[in-house]
């Protein structure tokens, strides 16, 4: 489902975990409905490209204050395996997440979810468990709210 807004928000899934990403989306929407917030969802096959689609839909007007949506949300799901390829995954998306999310003021909850073991995904995923496509989606709002509200404070 694809809902647009004014208070609305872009879901970036990284669908290397198809059935993960499935679940992180279902906790973030379910949140985004319950709040009354509309939200439009796009895919990426990894983690590793979520940075540069979200920088995409910043440069674009895709997202921020003035764009379509007011804040996003990037889902994913990195599982350890036996190179290092994990920890380059792990923190090149965070980093270019958090880097962009600073230099453009924009509210981006993360989502992104790293485990040693599927097992231990599907725990952090399950919106039955520790659901943190859920939190992502409260992150964003609750950065959302703080932006309206140091925003209305500065037209005082």
């Amino acid at each position: 489902m694809s809902r647009k807004g004014p208070n609305s928000v872009l879901i970036i899934s990284a669908r290397f975990y198809e059935d993960i990403a499935d679940e992180l989306a279902r906790g973030a929407t379910d949140e985004l409905r319950g709040n009354d917030v509309e939200f439009e969802e796009i895919s990426v096959p990894g983690c590793l490209e979520i940075p540069l689609a979200l920088s995409l839909a910043l440069a674009n007007g895709f997202v921020g204050r003035a764009g379509r949506h007011r804040g996003a949300i990037a889902l994913g799901c990195v599982i350890r395996g036996q190179t290092s390829h994990f920890d380059i995954v792990a923190r090149e998306s965070a980093a270019g997440i958090n880097q962009l999310a600073l230099q453009h003021g924009v509210p981006i909850g993360s989502g992104i979810i790293t485990c040693e073991s599927m097992e231990q995904a599907w725990e952090r995923a399950s919106v039955d468990g520790r659901n943190k496509g859920g939190d992502a989606a409260r992150a964003c709002l609750t950065l959302m709210r703080l932006e309206e509200q140091f925003s209305s404070a500065s037209r005082r």
